[in-house]
């Protein structure tokens, strides 16, 4: 009985604040004649704080329109715009510039949208010794990390060398999948200076720990925040190289810790 009591004063209490919240948003609409679109955008500079807020109206929003906003293809995101400022009647002239701010925060919520299923999709994916392209990584991955060393063979101990467990790479590729090993590539690529110190260190006794076992698992508990820097560094956006380099030194002072352990 005292659960039943505890649920429905909950559901009550989040009819009232949803009840009240829409009243209190219709009396600012009436009161600064803007929607609440509109407030966030002047009241926001362009950034993450903006993005949230306006995913988050969206989100809520009563009409179906707005709510299915955040999960539109990208090449509909500037229809999409316009069908909201022709839904809140928006009048472009004395408005101009908040088409374009909107734009820009869908099309970033939109993104960010298709890039985690984007990496959840290359998370699941497993590896396959019978797929060329997968193959090529890993023989690239060797080249990145014992470019004097040449590999005897498919199966071999030398992969112990760069940090696996056993002769078979693959193996430890099963809990990220795909994901392990574009990571693992894609550090020693970018910096190898901190990929071949973290490997170097994983190799000490002190430490007994191997650096590719535990670099593919790295992603599964940051890719949420970190995966996102890394992509758009894939495209080349300059002024994502220093907070690539920041990732990467947290990733060696993070292995440097549990290491230690």
């Amino acid at each position: 009985m005292k659960h039943f009591l505890r649920v429905l004063t909950q559901l009550l209490v989040l009819l009232y604040c949803k009840c009240l919240w829409r009243g209190l948003k219709f009396v600012i609409r009436k009161v600064t004649g803007r929607c609440e679109l509109q407030r966030i955008c002047y009241n926001n500079k362009p950034g993450a704080r903006r993005t949230l807020k306006i995913e988050t109206s969206l989100k809520c929003s009563k009409h179906e329109l707005l709510q299915s906003a955040v999960s539109v293809p990208p090449d509909s995101v500037e229809k999409t715009i316009d069908d909201i400022m022709s839904l809140k009647k928006i009048n472009l002239d004395t408005n101009p510039q908040l088409g374009i701010s909107l734009q820009a925060c869908l099309f970033q919520i939109v993104g960010y949208r298709n890039l985690v299923v984007e990496v959840e999709k290359l998370r699941r994916e497993p590896y396959d010794c019978e797929n060329p392209a997968h193959e090529e990584m890993l023989m690239k991955l060797w080249k990145e990390l014992r470019p004097d060393s040449p590999l005897s063979g498919r199966i071999s101990k030398q992969w112990c060398e760069i940090g696996f467990q056993g002769n078979d790479p693959k193996t430890d590729f099963r809990g990220m999948g795909l994901l392990g090993l574009h990571n693992l590539l894609y550090f020693a690529e970018h910096d190898k200076a901190t990929a071949l110190q973290v490997l170097h260190d994983s190799l000490q006794p002190k430490h007994s720990m191997h650096a590719s076992i535990m670099h593919p698992h790295i992603p599964f508990f940051c890719s949420c925040f970190f995966f996102i820097p890394i992509t758009v560094m894939r495209r080349n956006v300059p002024k994502e190289e220093a907070r690539y380099s920041i990732f990467a030194l947290s990733v060696r002072n993070s292995f440097d810790h549990f290491a230690s352990i």
